[in-house]
């Protein structure tokens, strides 16, 4: 059966409770691209537009800028990421142990393409890329109202947490992220 976005936003709902659900139908929207496409149109800007918002999911289509580089940032909250256009790199972070004021170190890394997905729980904190030269499109359901919570980040060069922080997700990128 092929993506209709109606039908794929209808099952998230359904589904909201379960990490593991909502992954499932990510994989099966995500595994045609082209379907995904049809109804979501070819990446054609960098843009971030909420497909479906409630105190129980989000629902975003995330088109990366090339090169675009997103510090690290939690968002407190249980995350699916499927690829349909592009490639997006995370590198996974984790607080060291002990660290006065919330120092981060690089503990993992993955990479997810054309048709992947890739669920995050809900105490990850990473950092994202797009390391093409190409816009990056991606479906990314978050486990509830990620637009409306404040999300952590941690300044790029050294690491630690930003005082200030609890700004929300709503801008679409934490704090430095380029927008263009």
């Amino acid at each position: 059966m092929a993506f209709s976005l109606d039908n794929f936003l209808h099952e998230c709902r359904l589904a909201a409770g379960s990490q593991q659900d909502v992954r499932a139908i990510v994989e099966r929207a995500v595994s045609d691209r082209a379907a995904v496409v049809r109804e979501l149109g070819e990446p054609v800007t960098d843009d971030i537009k909420v497909l479906f918002q409630s105190d129980a999911l989000t629902v975003l289509n995330v088109i990366w800028p090339p090169r675009v580089i997103v510090t690290p940032h939690d968002h407190t909250l249980w995350a699916v990421i499927g690829i349909y256009s592009g490639r997006e790199d995370n590198i996974f972070w984790r607080q060291l142990p002990g660290a006065e004021r919330r120092r981060i170190e690089a503990v993992g890394a993955t990479s997810i393409s054309d048709g992947d997905t890739l669920a995050l729980s809900d105490d990850v904190i990473h950092s994202v890329i797009n390391p093409l030269q190409r816009l990056t499109g991606a479906i990314h359901v978050y486990g509830g109202d990620v637009l409306g919570r404040p999300c952590t980040t941690w300044d790029p060069e050294t690491l630690f947490e930003r005082p200030g922080n609890g700004d929300s997700f709503s801008r679409g990128r934490p704090d430095d992220a380029p927008s263009r």
